[in-house]
């Protein structure tokens, strides 16, 4: 029972796997790729593997802990998960280059919050023991932020490089 959460993953990723390599496409590569970025952010926050940065290990049965009050930003795991989420953020500045920082932000702290209520609903569901912390919402807002931010960044640096008109040789 507690691995029916990985199980739906696995069956989501395949079909999805499936119909991007049967309809091709010319950045079916890069399809691939956010799929399986995508496939293992699952794996690793809606199951009981877990990764501490050193190892992956399966969780013990439990119904995790809420943490809502003791903010903790000076660890490991908070750097963990801002470097976890910056994909997300490159990913939706990418996708959506009008929609401003102040949005993508706002777009950090829904992604944040939703993984944290899912993974309070499925650790009392299947007993996957996952935490709920809001030490994890906030890394993973300034992870989305930061990889909004460097496409950002990117988008002007070329858009002022493409203005620049080029010198001719006298």
């Amino acid at each position: 029972m507690r691995w029916e959460p990985l199980l739906l993953i696995i069956l989501m990723a395949g079909l999805s796997g499936l119909l991007i390599v049967a309809t091709g496409g010319k950045h079916r590569w890069f399809a691939l790729l956010v799929l399986s970025y995508l496939t293992g952010l699952a794996a690793i926050l809606f199951t009981p593997i877990s990764f501490d940065g050193t190892g992956i290990y399966i969780m013990p049965i439990g119904i995790g802990r809420v943490n809502l009050t003791n903010l903790d930003v000076f660890n490991l795991g908070f750097l963990e998960n801002i470097i976890l989420t910056i994909p997300l953020g490159l990913l939706l500045k990418w996708a959506l280059p009008k929609l401003s920082l102040f949005g993508v932000g706002f777009c950090g702290l829904f992604v944040g919050g939703s993984v944290e209520t899912i993974q309070y609903v499925l650790s009392h569901h299947w007993l996957i023991n996952r935490s709920s912390d809001i030490n994890d919402v906030l890394a993973n807002a300034l992870g989305i932020v930061i990889g909004g931010l460097a496409v950002a960044a990117f988008y002007r640096l070329t858009a002022s490089h493409r203005q620049r008109p080029e010198r001719v040789a006298a």
